[in-house]
């Protein structure tokens, strides 16, 4: 058994033709969506997330400011450059770009962006509304578009049990959230570094998405034959090339197995855009 390779650069590919027309839309009444992105410092792998925003942004015919500041820029630098954005009615979605400089608070920051603005969907006020089941807010990007793949390559997620290994309030938490929303279904378990045994929970999964960081970590023997992998996971290995958080093998195991790269990154950048072209909407 071999398992089926999901393509999140063509299923990117396509959302964005979607939202070429939804932008188009909005241009003939007037309106012409726009992205500004905030980096702070040097950071190699940074700089190449946020050219990979402006060229999505490009395709999508979404206008993209960025806004470049020195490596020892302070929270407060930082929240004065946000609230010029959020008093620009020019600009519909303000992203931040991790990492931010050391000893500034990403958390103040994710608060102080416009919830109406907030395109990587880390506010409260939108992460609240996903606790109470609504998902009418910005959403974060990678659990979006990780639900995404699954919707368009699954055969059913209503019932399915799911594990996602991490805890994070950018992918782990609210991947969590969003499976086991009503209408989609899932019976979700959240493994983290305290779990007894997850390589058990593992084995049960119909759904096994990690999101821990740590490269070739979720092994062959792990998976239950058939079950849908999805890799979230990105590290530098020491030839400089790239690993996910499942190792190679599973490939042989699993029904389905999202790549890396070439899967749920281009997948979070889609959603990064069609988040942006809903808070355009919203105006």
């Amino acid at each position: 058994m071999s398992a089926l390779i999901v393509d999140g650069k063509a299923l990117a590919l396509s959302l964005e033709k979607e939202l070429r027309e939804r932008v188009e839309t909005l241009k003939e009444k007037g309106v012409s969506p726009h992205l500004a992105v905030v980096i702070a410092g040097d950071d190699p792998a940074s700089h190449v997330y946020v050219r990979n925003k402006q060229r999505a942004c490009e395709r999508c015919s979404i206008l993209s400011s960025r806004i470049d500041l020195p490596s020892n820029t302070t929270l407060e630098d930082i929240l004065e450059v946000v609230a010029e954005l959020n008093a620009d009615s020019s600009v519909h979605g303000i992203l931040v770009q991790s990492p931010a400089p050391e000893g500034v608070d990403e958390l103040v920051i994710a608060s102080a962006i416009s919830p109406k603005k907030d395109v990587d969907g880390f506010h409260p006020a939108n992460l609240g509304k996903l606790v109470q089941g609504d998902t009418s807010g910005l959403l974060p990007c990678t659990p979006s578009g990780v639900l995404m793949m699954l919707e368009k390559k699954s055969t059913g997620l209503s019932g399915a049990k799911a594990v996602v290994l991490g805890r994070s309030r950018i992918v782990g938490m609210p991947m969590a959230l969003m499976l086991a929303q009503r209408g989609v279904d899932a019976t979700v378990t959240i493994a983290h570094s305290r779990t007894e045994d997850a390589v058990a929970l593992c084995r049960e999964a119909d759904i096994v998405v990690a999101a821990i960081g740590r490269p070739h970590t979720v092994k062959a023997d792990w998976i239950k034959p058939g079950a849908f992998v999805v890799d979230v996971g990105i590290s530098r290995t020491g030839d400089g090339g790239l690993a996910g958080d499942v190792d190679p093998g599973v490939e042989e195991v699993a029904g389905w197995l999202t790549p890396v790269p070439g899967g749920v990154g281009p997948m979070t950048i889609a959603m990064l855009m069609a988040n942006t072209v809903s808070a355009a909407e919203s105006l």
